[in-house]
């Protein structure tokens, strides 16, 4: 049974307390330029993250994103421009373990408050999920794939895919909404002349989060099977959240190539257990997606990782292409 009122935990509190305060000189809410206005400004690593803070930080902040709407996130490389904007920004916020290069700028920056949204909630593994358990050729790849991460970025960085754990949390609306108070209060330590308007606007978020939430609950309740395929292993966090058994094309890497092993595996998921649906997404190909559904004689449908919104996406923000994905599940699952 899920606990619908969230309260932000100990470790969280923790990371929240060793913040830095920021500097309060901040840069535009333009993504092509950098200048001082009078707002708290947030350089922001992707979509989920710009969104909370702008729901959170309202008219007080201003936000840029370093992933431009309709660029794979996971694939992002720092420009010198976005490492000058870091330098000049009073608030990071990022999710460590989804882009390394942005990892990296900002370890390597001097911005006062960095916020990792991977130390406000609980991460957790996926790999069975992702990679299936007959796939040996997947699990090297994935082997050499760490080596080659391990390399560059310390194993010490405990969030790192190469842990096998999921970063995927702004798809569980719960593990959203405890990031959502942990960078509220993050806020609040770092602008302190705003606290109280933060404070409200991250309790009105969670509220809207806790709702999505009972609504994914109540939506999948009468589920005829459990089972979705998708491209690539970003709903896991979800899947557990509702019961549900997520079968990824790919891993974590959305551009990662399965291997034939795992789609014959997939073929056979599919027919035991009554898989009706394979899932792509809009920033990535869909060719081996439709191929799969192809060759089982399966439908496509759109689940969104809403890695990034775009003209594609169904809904011009968070709440809505959640709504829209809610509607696919329980079409796939015969929920509705």
């Amino acid at each position: 049974m899920n606990v619908r009122r969230h309260h932000i935990s100990a470790a969280a509190l923790a990371a929240v307390t060793a913040l830095g305060l920021g500097t309060l000189t901040a840069c535009s809410s333009d993504s092509t330029a950098a200048g001082n206005t009078d707002k708290f400004d947030v350089v922001a690593s992707f979509y989920p993250m710009a969104f909370l803070a702008e729901q959170i930080g309202g008219e007080h902040v201003s936000v840029t994103s370093l992933t431009q709407p309709g660029q794979e996130p996971h694939d992002l490389e720092i420009s010198a421009k976005q490492t000058a904007q870091l330098q000049e920004s009073d608030a990071a916020l990022y999710l460590k373990g989804l882009q390394p290069t942005v990892d990296e700028a900002i370890g390597q920056s001097e911005v006062g408050t960095k916020i990792d949204a991977a130390t406000l909630t609980s991460l957790e593994s996926h790999a069975a999920e992702a990679g299936g358990h007959e796939d040996e050729h997947a699990d090297e790849h994935a082997d050499e794939h760490t080596d080659e991460h391990t390399d560059e970025h310390s194993a010490e960085e405990e969030h790192e895919h190469e842990d096998g754990q999921d970063p995927h949390v702004w798809l569980d609306p719960v593990k959203y909404a405890e990031v959502a108070e942990g960078v509220g209060k993050a806020f609040e330590k770092a602008d302190p002349d705003h606290a109280a308007d933060y404070k409200k606007n991250t309790e009105a978020l969670v509220g809207k989060l806790n709702a999505l939430d009972e609504k994914f609950e109540a939506g999948l309740a009468g589920k005829k099977n459990s089972v979705f395929i998708t491209t690539h292993a970003a709903f896991g966090h979800l899947a557990e959240r509702y019961g549900l058994t997520e079968e990824a094309i790919s891993g974590l890497d959305p551009e990662s190539e399965p291997s034939g092993a795992r789609v014959k595996e997939l073929q056979k998921t599919a027919k035991a257990d009554g898989v009706t649906t394979v899932f792509y997404e809009t920033l990535v190909s869909d060719e081996t997606a439709k191929t799969l559904a192809a060759d089982t004689g399966l439908k496509t449908d759109v689940l969104d990782p809403l890695e990034g919104i775009t003209d594609k996406s169904r809904g011009d923000d968070y709440f809505q292409v959640m709504e829209a994905n809610l509607e696919a599940l329980q079409t796939a699952l015969g929920a509705k």
